[in-house]
């Protein structure tokens, strides 16, 4: 049965609202990464009691991915989507007004709170939508978020080259956040009836789940470690400049991107067990054959192929997991992207220290090792009968 337009306008709407949750996310995250050095500066802060402000974001973060489980569960997606996100619009603001590091660590613990609870609201929300569009859409809501952090990253950078302090420059997009955020808002998917949970509400271990965390935590693994020491590989352990060194993660963002942009068609085509599969392969061998060559280029191409390789598998995962019991979607999302975001910490630290042990080169070959234990384990993405339309693995647009 074919519906008309005006039928599917709030769909589509509900989609873009969705599309504007992953694009701010990424410009509040990204405004704050370029403007990490101003905060340094304007307190006077060593390397190392900057660190210890960015692990109370970190801790922040999983707090808040942890509470927003539940939270989702009880009070719907739609309900928890406007406070969250002003939230975390507003508190990016704090960090530029605290005066010292214990005041900036308070500040950081409070962001990274609502940040993780934006990103357990967003992607429940992105699974709802999905479950009615009837096709692969996960991938473009991740693509957003990257493209999200590129543009806050120009923008902060613009504004610290403009001579905007922090203030101004977290002002400024706070505003942006809020504005955007109204929109998101009433855009928003009408709440939906889902199935009562099937082990009883609260009750039960979401049998599986766990599993696919650890999935995103591999794949995340990798992408702290291209964030962290691609640059350094290339410029250490390969002798390349400054200047071409950065090319490698350049190059990671990129590819990750176009592969989140291509990510949903190919999901219809592959299905997402085959994809999923497909890509651990490319990552893996994409990474490997980089470090057996051992030159820059190479270098550069290998941590490319790592991004296309882990572009698509997170989302996969993520609609895999808020699919298995409608009734605690959040609570499923929260547990895998609380450990994709530990692999996403621990990751770069546990190469550090292995490179001290070996060397490197030989250390990166941890996210590749663990590409191939995923690519694996892709049929864990196989939906339980009954859990996800037939449109969605057909790949059929809605109609």
């Amino acid at each position: 049965m074919t519906s008309s337009l005006p039928d599917r306008v709030p769909l589509y709407r509900a989609r873009i609202a969705v599309c504007l949750l992953f694009g701010l996310y990424g410009v509040i995250l990204g405004t704050w990464t370029a403007r990490i050095p101003a905060i340094k500066e304007g307190l006077r802060l060593s390397d190392g009691a900057l660190s210890l402000g960015l692990l109370a974001f970190a801790a922040g973060a999983i707090i808040g991915m942890q509470a927003a489980g539940r939270l989702v569960d009880r009070y719907g997606t739609g309900r928890l989507l406007l406070p969250v996100v002003l939230a975390d619009g507003a508190l990016l603001v704090s960090p530029a007004f605290a005066p010292n590091l214990a005041v900036l660590a308070g500040c950081l613990l409070a962001f990274g709170t609502a940040h993780g609870l934006l990103n357990i609201t967003m992607n429940t929300a992105a699974v709802e939508v999905q479950r009615a569009w009837q096709a692969p859409i996960m991938s473009s809501f991740h693509a957003v978020y990257s493209i999200g952090g590129f543009l806050g990253a120009a923008v902060g950078g613009l504004c610290a080259y403009a001579g905007l302090g922090a203030t101004a420059t977290f002002l400024l997009v706070a505003a942006v956040v809020a504005v955007t955020g109204l929109v998101a808002a009433r855009w928003r998917l009408a709440p939906q009836a889902v199935p009562a949970a099937e082990t009883g509400p609260g009750g039960g271990g979401l049998p599986g789940v766990t599993f696919l965390g650890v999935l995103v935590f591999c794949c995340l693994v990798g992408e702290g470690a291209a964030a962290d020491w691609s640059s350094v590989y290339l410029r250490d352990s390969l002798g390349s400049t400054a200047g071409f060194a950065a090319a490698a993660y350049a190059a990671f963002s990129i590819m990750m991107m176009a592969g989140r942009l291509v990510g949903d068609r190919l999901t219809a085509r592959l299905g997402a067990v085959r994809l999923v599969r497909y890509s651990g392969v490319l990552a893996a061998a994409g990474l490997g054959t980089a470090l057996l060559i051992g030159h820059p280029v190479a270098g550069v191409a290998g941590f490319g192929m790592l991004g296309a390789g882990l572009a698509c598998i997170a989302p996969q995962v993520f609609s895999a997991a808020g699919t298995q019991d409608p009734a605690r979607a959040g609570q499923a999302i929260a547990r895998v992207a609380s450990l994709g975001f530990l692999g996403f910490v621990i990751g770069p630290l546990v190469i550090g220290a292995l490179a001290e042990v070996v060397d490197l080169p030989a250390a990166l070959a941890v996210p590749a090792v663990l590409a191939l234990f995923v690519a694996a384990a892709a049929p864990a993405l196989r939906p339980k009968e009954g859990h996800l339309p037939i449109a969605i693995r057909s790949g059929r647009a809605p109609s």
